[in-house]
């Protein structure tokens, strides 16, 4: 007798409410997930894929609602389902990990208690609730968990507050893990360990795995079934062998080839060869540059955590320089230092010319014209009361770049750029997928340098090159914690209401 599968989605339809009109988001979806099966759903951001996913669970939007099909989850209706019934599935039933690490934390709270707070649900109280969530945290490959339990999100870098976000899903013993972009911010070697833990649990404990993801290499080499959506509507489905060597729709064949893993028979080919050339001048220089935290842990003797030591960068004009590195090796803080957002404690930075270790705000704000930052968080580094439009002209506007026709024109011409459509102008971050929100940035004055801080890891392939820039200005808002301010003085946080422009 076959036993009825953990999830089954039949003819859903799922679309949100804008201007009192419902936008179709998913069309006519039918998708089931056995026990103990692992499950990948590959697109292209926008898809649809998060919104499948936010369903089974019953965290839709206000504004998002599934208006036809039915969605059974371990045989619970969930479409139309009350949220008494709907919290009774989620965490021992489904467990989510989020594409968000900075939006899925609370910044208030410490690492370990999140966890603790997990474990508690399943009855477990005092220490032996902590020592199983340090012993989750270390499942989850990170390292020295006792100290990143006492520690804050803020404190963490974006690789290791994914894997928080793994731990936390793996600590409420779900039957079924909903992993939106689980490895999306993760290095290479830690990415295996956390796909073979997630395997691990398949195969010992049965439970099941829905894999949300833009990259179609995990998918074929984790997934038992794999299915290819397309603007909301399942266009392929099929066994990963089969829907590699064999697929049936041009857009699987795109998918493939825009594969770096994929593509050229599994072959790295670099895109560009500078050997021979003509080597010019540099445009930044990072000499000797190191960086010590203070860290609130006794076994340091009050050293604080050294994240830089004597680092040394040449980034040279009209060329892409990589830093590359496990998650938590320093790259960002390499970054915001290289841009004035972090000071280092030792080491000199010159930014086209000019020694900005130590510059004054007055002084160093015209420099932002000439170098940009594409943050590697893209809800959080967005002001989620600003349309697209007003974060893409904000910053031309801050440096009174243009007249608003000018702006205007500006803003539909890097849309188009990053391969979003302009009817887009007038959405909100919330409206938008984390693919959209990471190829929505705010470009400012064209600049000279751009730092990106893993800028491409929700998008889609095909359109993860670097025009994507960020804006030059940040305004308060109650859903940032910590300082994000790039080129103005705004005091964090603020009141809810208050929005400062920079001067």
């Amino acid at each position: 007798m076959t036993a009825d599968p953990l999830v089954q989605l039949t003819g859903l339809d799922i679309g949100y409410t804008r201007h009192r009109q419902v936008i179709p988001a998913v069309t006519g979806l039918d998708l089931t997930v056995n026990a103990a099966e692992v499950v990948a759903i590959v697109g292209e951001s926008g898809s649809g894929k998060t919104t499948t996913a936010n369903a089974i669970i019953g965290l839709l939007p206000p504004n998002g609602r599934i208006t036809a099909g039915s969605a059974l989850v371990d045989g619970v209706q969930v479409a139309g389902a009350r949220e008494r019934t709907l919290r009774r599935l989620r965490g021992s039933v489904v467990g989510l990990i989020p594409q968000d690490p900075m939006v899925g934390l609370n910044p208030t709270k410490r690492i370990g208690a999140q966890l603790t707070e997990v474990v508690r649900l399943r009855g477990i109280h005092g220490a032996a609730a902590h020592a199983e969530a340090v012993e989750y945290l270390s499942q989850a490959g990170i390292p020295d968990p006792e100290l990143r339990a006492r520690q804050y999100p803020h404190e963490l870098s974006g690789g290791l507050r994914q894997r928080v976000l793994i731990a936390i899903a793996l600590a409420g013993r779900p039957k079924l893990i909903v992993a939106d972009e689980p490895t999306s911010a993760l290095d290479v070697t830690v990415q295996r360990k956390i796909l073979d833990h997630l395997g691990g649990l398949v195969r010992e404990q049965g439970i099941s795995l829905l894999i949300i993801t833009h990259d179609l290499a995990v998918a074929a080499d984790r997934a038992d079934r794999v299915l290819v959506m397309r603007d909301g509507r399942k266009v392929e489905e099929g066994e990963p062998g089969t829907i590699l060597t064999d697929p049936k729709v041009a857009y699987t064949r795109q998918l493939i080839a825009a594969a770096p893993r994929l593509a050229h028979g599994g072959q790295l080919v670099p895109r560009f060869d500078v050997r021979g050339h003509e080597r010019p001048e540099p445009i930044l220089t990072l000499t000797d540059v190191s960086k010590t935290f203070a860290a609130d842990d006794l076994r340091r003797g009050g050293r604080g955590f050294n994240a830089l030591d004597r680092v040394s960068v040449t980034v040279r004009r009209g060329q892409t320089h990589a830093l590359v590195g496990e998650s938590g090796c320093g790259k960002t803080t390499t970054l915001r230092i290289a841009l004035g957002l972090e000071a280092a404690t030792t080491g000199s930075i010159v930014l086209d010319g000019t020694e900005i270790a130590g510059l004054r705000w007055s002084r160093l704000r015209p420099l932002r014209r000439k170098a940009q930052l594409v943050h590697q968080d893209p809800f959080a580094a967005l002001d989620p009361k600003f349309t697209v439009r007003q974060s893409i002209t904000e910053p031309l506007l801050s440096f009174k770049v243009g007249d608003r026709r000018s702006r205007e024109a500006r803003a539909r011409e890097l849309l188009d750029q990053v391969a979003l459509p302009t009817a887009y102008l007038d959405r909100l971050p919330g409206e938008l997928s984390g693919g959209q929100r990471q190829r929505w940035r705010s470009p400012g004055p064209s600049p000279w340098t751009r730092s990106c801080s893993c800028s491409t890891s929700p998008s889609r392939p095909w359109t993860s090159w670097s025009r994507t820039r960020s804006c030059g200005c940040w305004s308060t808002c109650r859903r940032h914690w910590a300082c994000r301010t790039f080129s103005c003085r705004t005091t964090w946080p603020s009141s809810p209401r208050s929005r400062t422009r920079c001067r």
